[in-house]
């Protein structure tokens, strides 16, 4: 009798042995020698704190010469070259040629100078490696704290919610993403617009990253209003207030406002108090750019120009301008949690939330804005909150105010110079128009262009230039906490000889 079962040999995986699994061979990328390791970082150390300690006795800025700049368009390394080379060809091709925003008579843009603190927390966060999209462990925990003491700041409540990002760009986009979910509800989140005809409005002087921010958000930037400003480069309200009644009348739907605190080109402070009010009668977001003017709320003399600010829906503000802290550290405040997590927050499976275990500390900063990788950036802010204390970063914030003060008169006081606006905080935008009584050069504007060029090449101080009225401004931005009297006088020394020296040859 024939056996019902199959006597057919059974087909085996090839992939599947008997014999034990080979073992795999692993290395890791840490050193071979610790020690070797050990002694050229305290090297790294020792030469970036010289760096900093020596930061007067070198050119604000020179420029990278071409053939360095080749040396850094080799192909792709395959074979391992050592840390030790790689340092010396950072020493060679990178530290000379940086920014120059260190240095004391930086004073083009509004960049912070740094600190030596915020270097060191820079190397601490790096070893640490934290991811702080979400789960539960203390580096998010800093990062809350650090939110907590932004909003203690500006008189926000203490349970505003809050993420530190890039920089202020991108704070201002999440604070319009948040507006537009608040004015559209989830909708908003599946079908998009879906035609609805949201209106904007921000000064005539705001930063452009937010029309940048209408662009990306689906907006458009002609759904942007630019609100003319005064004579005080600050946001006209009564023209806010007609222009939020003309799109209604014509169908639009107003749903934000953007206040500036602390404008680009003059440092000028919208009236945050009376947009805060209209924006509460009209029943929109109030939202506030205070890149780097927020900030002031740190100087007690200084504070008064903020007010309204407490009032915001949503503050947007960097910690790497006139906090010092090293880029990039910015941060969006949103009163409303519930608010920004129904703008950003999503289920995944793989990102499931516990009550307890390493899934648990919910909300996740993923919930509240648009990465879910994040580095340890609070860190650097916390530590250098820690060490100076917010008194003294106001000090030295006021510092920088009262030394543009100091500049304005200095450019009054030349008749070769003109200043072209009000200096409300730290900024002077003024022109070299040539010597009293003498005829004005042929093109101003040129020159002005030439003079600044001529400083930053000379290594002798790094302005920048802008518009004001339509005419060509030097733009100094005092934001250094290095920036002392005699780096003025450096300034106005040179715009005056390299003026004199222009004007001969035009």
């Amino acid at each position: 009798m024939r056996s019902s079962c199959s006597t057919k040999p059974k087909e085996t995986n090839p992939r599947m042995s008997a014999d034990p699994p080979a073992e795999v061979p692993t290395r890791s990328l840490d050193p071979e020698d610790w020690s070797e390791l050990r002694a050229l970082g305290h090297r790294m150390l020792d030469d970036m704190v010289d760096h900093l300690e020596g930061v007067r006795d070198r050119p604000v800025w020179r420029k990278l010469p071409a053939e360095l700049a080749e040396a850094l368009k080799t192909p792709l390394p395959r074979a391992p070259q050592g840390l030790d080379a790689a340092y010396r060809d950072f020493q060679r091709l990178v530290l000379p040629y940086g920014t120059g925003n260190v240095h004391p008579r930086f004073m083009g843009w509004v960049h912070g100078g740094g600190t030596a603190v915020g270097m060191l927390a820079e190397m601490l966060a790096a070893g640490l490696n934290a991811n702080l999209g979400g789960r539960d462990h203390a580096p998010i925990e800093v990062e809350r704290q650090v939110v907590r003491w932004s909003a203690e700041m500006l008189g926000l409540p203490e349970t505003t919610s809050g993420l530190l990002v890039t920089g202020t760009s991108i704070a201002n986009l999440i604070g319009l993403l948040v507006a537009r979910r608040a004015s559209l509800g989830d909708a908003v989140r599946k079908r998009g617009l879906a035609g609805a005809p949201l209106t904007a409005y921000t000064s005539a002087a705001a930063h452009g990253c937010i029309p940048r921010a209408m662009d990306m958000s689906g907006l458009g930037t002609e759904a942007l209003r630019l609100v003319p400003c005064g004579a005080d480069h600050r946001m006209d309200v009564a023209a806010l207030a007609a222009a939020i009644a003309r799109d209604r009348a014509a169908g639009a739907i107003p749903f934000l406002v953007i206040g500036t605190a602390g404008t680009v080109d003059t440092g000028a402070i919208d009236d945050l108090a009376a947009i805060a009010r209209l924006c509460r009668d009209q029943g929109l977001w109030f939202h506030v750019d205070g890149a780097f003017g927020a900030l002031a709320a740190l100087a007690p003399g200084l504070k008064p120009l903020l007010a309204g600010i407490e009032d915001a829906d949503s503050v947007a503000f960097d910690f790497h301008k006139w906090a010092q802290a090293p880029y990039d550290a910015g941060i969006i405040l949103v009163r409303d949690q519930a608010a920004q997590m129904a703008a950003f927050a999503a289920p995944a499976a793989y990102l499931r939330r516990e009550a307890r275990g390493l899934a648990g500390g919910h909300p996740w900063p993923c919930d509240l804005g648009p990465d879910l990788s994040r580095g340890f950036r609070a860190l650097k802010v916390w530590l250098t909150l820690k060490t100076y204390g917010a008194d003294r970063l106001g000090e030295a914030i006021q510092q920088t105010c009262d030394l543009a003060q100091s500049l304005a008169a200095r450019v009054d006081a030349a008749p070769e110079l003109e200043r072209l606006a009000p200096v409300p905080l730290n900024i002077v935008c003024f022109r070299y128009r040539g010597p009293a009584g003498g005829s004005l050069p042929n093109d101003l504007d040129r020159l002005n262009v030439e003079i600044v060029a001529d400083l930053q090449e000379s290594g002798v101080a790094a302005p920048s230039t802008t518009m004001i009225g339509g005419q060509l401004a030097i733009r100094a931005a005092l934001v250094n906490h290095r920036t002392g009297a005699s780096d003025i006088e450096a300034l106005v020394e040179g715009v005056l000889a390299r003026g004199a020296a222009r004007a001969v040859l035009t």
